[in-house]
């Protein structure tokens, strides 16, 4: 029997966590040189826990505190039973190519990006050391990911929160000096995100088939730091989406107000279109963020024009579009993802304050 630490209570209102440390016991995960993933992950997930756990509006929910071996569809129903806002499954990447580094954090998609695909096929093939897995997980096949789109997807409900939470993460990591690999945030089909009912995603390290950056995933000091960027990520997501309090005394983001001091947004020529109510709320489409500038040409957006960017202080936050319509905000984020933006998503503002979609909707 599997016992599972879980700091909630019924009458809680806090802000409940699930933290999952992936692979374990038999499933080792990757191993290069002694540097072996489950480990790595269960100290990673440790160290966030007890960063969490210092606050006392924070619930921490584990799906396993010691080397034990939990069912992929078992650990997202941990998370569900606990009714945990978020979902953080955290894992190390291994590549032939030791060459490979970067950070990377998944949301539930369809994505058809090959690499994706190959990523999700490596998480979900732990699926083959369950019992009973053919009966258990009827209709997939773990070396197709894509055997999922028949399956029933929860994933749009809560895509929009999963990708900001995911985009706080890779900041957070980028603040590190870590290297963002190919824009960070990526979606695919992991069976350990599909069942979790809730905004979820899915970390990845870094790799450990690379010497230098297994050997700070392995090291206490890379622990520490990695852990604290994650911690931090979730404290801002808390804030941002279940308010603010006393208790939140890391770091956070720049406030999401648009400060006419510090923020300049430049358009292009081509902008979509011009809002004739100013005081009505209006749609973008976030393409992404990074702290790079990028000329605003549609050479540089695979295309696109109507290109914007918004400076919070720290980040160039790029965005294609403008509309107060949301049906057509909805066709350009359709546009936007057939360009490859896989991982783009809407945004809303009012008055110069971003919003929630939701909010801007009613």
């Amino acid at each position: 029997m599997v016992f599972v630490s879980c700091s909630v209570s019924a009458q809680t209102e806090n802000f409940r966590v699930a933290l999952d440390a992936g692979h374990g016991d038999h499933d080792f995960g990757a191993n290069y040189s002694g540097r072996i993933e489950k480990n790595i992950n269960l100290a990673l997930v440790l160290k966030v826990g007890k960063l969490l756990e210092q606050n006392p509006k924070i619930d921490v929910i584990y799906t396993r505190k010691t080397d034990v071996f939990i069912d992929l569809i078992e650990r997202a129903n941990i998370a569900n039973r606990a009714d945990a806002n978020i979902f953080v499954s955290i894992h190390c990447n291994a590549s032939k190519n030791t060459a490979a580094s970067g950070t990377e954090t998944y949301v539930m998609g369809m994505s058809k990006v090959a690499s994706n695909l190959e990523a999700a096929k490596k998480e979900n093939s732990v699926i083959t050391l369950e019992k009973d897995y053919k009966q258990k997980y009827e209709g997939f096949d773990p070396n197709s990911p894509e055997t999922m789109i028949g399956m029933t997807l929860m994933q749009e409900e809560y895509l929009e929160n999963s990708i900001s939470l995911a985009s706080k993460i890779e900041d957070r990591f980028a603040d590190l000096g870590r290297d963002v690999r190919h824009g960070g945030v990526k979606q695919a089909p992991f069976m350990v995100l599909h069942k979790a009912y809730m905004p979820r995603v899915l970390i990845e390290t870094g790799f450990i088939s690379n010497t230098n950056e297994g050997n700070f995933l392995n090291s206490e000091e890379g622990q520490n730091d990695m852990a604290r960027a994650i911690a931090d990520a979730i404290v801002s997501y808390k804030r941002e989406y279940f308010g603010t309090d006393a208790t939140d005394n890391v770091s956070g983001k720049p406030s999401q107000k648009v400060d006419e001091n510090l923020v300049k947004e430049v358009a292009t020529p081509e902008k979509a279109e011009i809002v004739k109510d100013p005081t009505a709320p209006i749609f973008k489409v976030q393409l992404s963020s990074s702290k790079k500038k990028v000329e605003l040409i549609p050479s540089n957006f695979k295309g696109l024009n109507g290109i914007t960017s918004v400076f919070d202080g720290k980040y160039n936050k790029y965005m294609y579009g403008e509309t107060a319509d949301y049906n057509e905000a909805n066709k350009l984020l359709e546009e936007a993802k057939s360009k490859g933006y896989d991982s783009a998503y809407l945004v809303a503002f009012k008055n110069g304050v971003l919003i929630d979609v939701k909010d801007a909707i009613k």
